[in-house]
C-alpha cells in the first residue's frame, strides 16, 4: 500500500472523505478486498483482507 495518485488503469473508491485507488487487473485478482484501520497495543496502521488464501511460510 502506497501514498499515489490515481492513474488511466486504476480504479478509485471514496470511502468517509478518503479515496482509495487500485490498480483494474489487481482488484480483479484479489476482490472482494477489505481495507480496515486498526489500532493494537502494539501500534495502528491499516490492514487490507481479501478473499485469497494466505500462502503459508516454509518450515526446515
Amino acid at each position: 500500500m502506497a501514498l499515489d495518485e490515481p492513474r488511466d488503469n486504476d480504479l478509485t473508491f471514496i470511502d468517509q472523505g478518503i479515496t482509495f485507488a487500485i490498480e483494474k487487473k489487481v482488484f480483479d485478482e484479489v476482490r472482494p478486498i477489505r481495507i480496515d484501520y486498526v489500532e493494537s497495543p502494539t501500534g495502528s496502521g491499516f490492514q487490507l483482507k481479501s478473499s485469497l488464501p494466505s500462502s503459508g511460510g516454509c518450515c526446515s
